[in-house]
């Protein structure tokens, strides 16, 4: 219930930056701890060197990929990932879908997020100019090692009205408070489960062992 609580307060954290004024990407970094689930905007253009396909994105059931941009922000060197969405998969894996961008610039907002890597299974392929990458999983760090330019440490969920993107049917960011209570209610359940057998075995042994029994 402790944990339950904490989610809470976390999941208004969210709220409140999702329903804050946007916040302005320019070219310095910014620190993840304060744009994390915070809506943000930018001016600037797409660059489609570098590209990621992030691999085994499901949508309606039908496979896919979630397509990964870098945006250079307006005045600056410094560029930012925007996820621009969902394209379905080719019918051969040998295929990549064909994406493309706006030429000119143009305002985007969106989600700030810092994708979280547990484990990698295997290499990441090297990024490449010409065409695409396909990633399992979004490493930042490891993709700003491989590019020549700064880039800032976030993530940028387009907006549905944004332009240059694809399907954009994000989820609601969920801090998990329903897991939390569940996990309370089955403990509770056990607990009282427990007090139950308890009660019935003391009264079945009682009623075996009580003096009025053995007298008769």
């Amino acid at each position: 219930l402790r944990r339950a609580e904490e989610k809470e307060a976390l999941q208004a954290e969210y709220d409140r930056r999702a329903a804050a004024p946007p916040i302005t990407l320019q070219g310095a970094p910014v620190a993840v701890e304060e744009v994390q689930y915070a809506r943000v905007r930018a001016r600037g253009v797409y660059e489609t060197e570098y590209q990621v396909l992030w691999d085994n994105r499901i949508h309606n059931g039908v496979p896919g990929y979630h397509v990964l941009t870098p945006f250079r922000i307006e005045n600056s060197d410094t560029r930012v990932l925007v996820n621009r969405g969902w394209v379905p998969a080719p019918p051969s894996r040998a295929e990549l879908p064909d994406i493309d961008a706006p030429p000119a610039p143009v305002d985007i907002s969106g989600t700030a997020v810092a994708p979280r890597v547990d484990f990698l299974l295997g290499e990441l392929d090297p990024l490449t100019r010409t065409r695409p990458t396909v990633w399992q999983q979004i490493d930042l760090e490891r993709y700003a090692q491989q590019v020549e330019w700064p880039l800032q440490p976030i993530v940028v969920l387009l907006d549905p009205q944004s332009p240059g993107g694809y399907v954009r049917e994000w989820a609601r960011l969920d801090a998990g408070i329903a897991v939390h209570r569940g996990y309370a209610f089955q403990w509770f359940a056990l607990a009282a489960t427990a007090i139950v057998v308890y009660v019935v075995l003391v009264v079945r042994w009682y009623r075996r062992n009580s003096p009025m029994r053995n007298r008769t």
